[in-house]
Parts: structure tokens; sequence; C-alpha cells
């Protein structure tokens, strides 16, 4: 029986194990931690978003990457990621949003019954083994019971970006790759939040959110929220610009994206009487003091001309001082390109050795983009390895 290795037990490495038994290998998989899926199981801690619930045109618009890549997504886009967690026993539903769940909203059910059905597939989960070196199709491991050195038929990498390190996801395989021959594109933070040097005033706002707004940086524009936190400004609506951002757009806000400059203007232009500025914005525009904070943090003074303050409001610009550390983004950019890979995922300058996940080189919004690609990328390097292996 021919045999495959996959390393990293993320989504897209549990993909490309079925696919691998599912085609009649002999199946082993690989992982760096005492347990597998740690990512994955982090992100279902707020709800499992498995992926979106859009056209599959609008769905690859979001996925910053090669066009293969968008078309590996398309053969296992939205609708068949839903179809895959039924079959695992996780019904689904789909937010007002479109963002999909399952209905328990924890990932730990799903990842059980995965597991479970890959067991019965025969696929060995090797726990604490750290690969450590390549070379003429020998993959050399660091485990608990000393060195180990594997020398299967083909192998799978998913061994993740380089963020959230104490998960297993710390590009430290860069090294390993390059010693083969094999260039990788530096790693950036992708959906990061971002370091804002608050002054005092803004303490008592720490912890709360800024929701229904617009938020925009260059091309990158999204209706939202995100969280003021003492670090800075992080949150969906942040990290769905955060490209534009990290390559030095500028990021403003509108604080009322339900009404038009005119509208504003006009309510703005009413006789305030001996009401203090601010309270005419709470009173006319129902600013909440988050959004007020924001407005005076950036703007101090206020202008007192209701057609400038108009403006401002629909075009608050927001000054930073650069993306947070990048082991705390939820994912990255960067790391093996597609330029190294052929049509299957198999890395050219390593015959027999595919990869697959977040270590290639792309990146997307939160909001189910992530996990339905990494899928989808796992399922088209474990067909590709199978069809390789069996040839």
């Amino acid at each position: 029986m021919k045999t495959a290795l996959v390393i990293g037990a993320g989504p897209a490495g549990l993909m490309a194990a079925e696919e691998l038994a599912r085609a009649g290998l002999s199946v082993i998989v690989a992982d760096a931690k005492p347990s597998p899926a740690r990512k994955f199981l982090m992100a279902g801690k707020s709800g499992l978003n498995l992926t979106k619930s859009e056209p599959i045109s609008a769905f690859l618009s979001h996925i910053c990457g090669s066009d293969s890549l968008r078309d590996i997504v398309a053969s296992f886009g939205p609708e068949a990621v839903q179809d895959w967690a039924r079959e695992l026993g996780q019904a689904v539903f789909t937010g007002s949003s479109g963002r999909v769940f399952p209905k328990v909203m924890k990932a730990s059910p799903l990842l059980r019954n995965w597991l479970a059905r890959l067991d019965q597939a025969g696929v060995q989960l090797r726990r604490n083994w750290r690969l450590v070196g390549m070379g003429d199709g020998a993959m050399q491991f660091q485990t608990p019971e000393g060195p180990q050195t594997l020398h299967p038929d083909v192998t799978v990498l998913a061994l993740g970006g380089a963020s959230w390190a104490r998960l297993g996801s710390d590009g430290k395989w860069v090294s390993i790759l390059t010693e083969n021959g094999v260039s990788c594109a530096p790693f950036l933070p992708a959906n990061m939040g971002f370091v804002v040097a608050w002054s005092s005033h803004m303490e008592r706002h720490f912890g709360h959110p800024v929701k229904s707004v617009r938020v925009t940086a260059g091309d990158q524009s999204v209706q939202g929220e995100f969280v003021i936190s003492s670090r800075g400004i992080e949150g969906s609506a942040i990290y769905a610009v955060s490209r534009a951002m990290r390559d030095g757009a500028s990021l403003v806000l509108d604080l009322l994206p339900g009404r038009n400059l005119d509208d504003i203007t006009a309510r703005l232009s009413r006789h305030r009487g001996k009401a203090s500025l601010t309270n005419h914005l709470r009173k006319t525009l129902k600013l909440d003091p988050v959004k007020l904070a924001l407005m005076q943090e950036f703007s101090r003074p206020l202008p007192q001309d209701p057609a400038e303050l108009a403006a401002l409001i629909k075009a608050l610009p927001i000054s930073h001082q650069g993306p947070r550390p990048m082991d705390e983004a939820i994912s990255t950019a960067g790391g093996l390109p597609f330029e190294a890979l052929d049509d299957g995922l198999m890395i050219k300058a390593l015959p027999g050795v595919f990869a697959c996940g977040e270590m290639l080189d792309w990146e997307a919004p939160t909001g189910g983009y992530l996990i339905t690609t990494c899928l989808a990328t796992g399922r088209h390097a474990g067909r590709a390895a199978a069809a390789y292996a069996l040839a």
C-alpha cells in the first residue's frame, strides 16, 4: 500500500488526509502540538464561522491570491462547505450577515466527529511530532520518543502561517524549505488590530464597541463595527480593511452611514441655544458617547461650522501607529508563493511534496473566507497528492 504523510493537523491538513485515505493510501498525520486543530478550535470560541453564503463570484472577490487559488476555492465553495459540515452531523444556519455557523456554534463537536471519521478511515495521528528537516524524500521529526524519520511515497505540508505561535502556526518551516531550495515571500500580518496612542480621556471607553459605522481604507470599505481597546482598534470592520491599512492607506470613518451629508448639515444648523456642542450632537444626531469621544480624540477642537462638522462626521480621519505584532494577527499573508507550485499544489523543487492552507501566499478577510479556503486547498492538495502517488 502506498503511504502518505500529512504534516499539520489543522483544517487544511485534515482535509488532505481524508482525501488521501479515501483514495486508498495509508495516511499518517503528524502535528507539532499535543492536540490537533488548535487554531480551528480557538476560532470557534466566539462562534465557528465556517463560510459565507453568497454567490461564488462575490465570495472569490474577497480572496487575494492567484487565479489558480480562486479556481480551487470555486470547486469547494460555500455550498460545498455547508454540505461537508452536515455530513459530519453538524446542522448549519445562516445569520443576517450571510455568515454560516454550526447550529451549536462551537468547533469542538464538528472536529470530534471529523477525527472519528478519519480514525475509521485508518488515518493515524502522531502528536507532538515537530518537523525539523527534510531531504531526498525523508521527513525528519523531533518526537517524544526522540528523533524519527519517515519516507512516505507522498507528503502534504499544512504547516500554517506565522501568527498565533502558541497554537502551532509559527512560520519556522520557512527555514526548512529554504534549505531545500524553495524561496518564500516574507510574512505580513493580516486581519489584525492597529496601535493607537490614546489620550487619557479615552480610557473610559476601552472595551466598548463602535457600532454602525462605515470603515474605509484605500479601495476597501465595509459597514460594520469594531472595538476600542487599551492597545488601539480591532474587530471585524478593522480586519476587513487591514490589508489596505497595512499597505499605507489612511483610515476614515463614516460615523453615520445611514444619513447623507446634507441631512446632517441641516440638523446641525438648527439653533442649539445654550446647549454645548457635544450635547447638540447628541440630541440632533443621536451620536453615542463612543463616537463623540472619537471625534474629540481625532479633531480637537471640533469645528463650529455645521458644514465642516458634518463633513467630519462623514469622514473622520483616524491616525494610528501601525499594525499590532504579527503573532497577534488572526492570519498572515506571505509564505509559499504560487509560482513555486504546480496546478496540484506540488512544490516544483520538491517532487512528491505538496502544500496547502495558510502556509501558501494568500489572504482573505474574516467572515468564513479563511476556513473555506483552507478546506478547499487541503482537499485539492490531497487529491493531487493521491493521484501522484498512485500514478
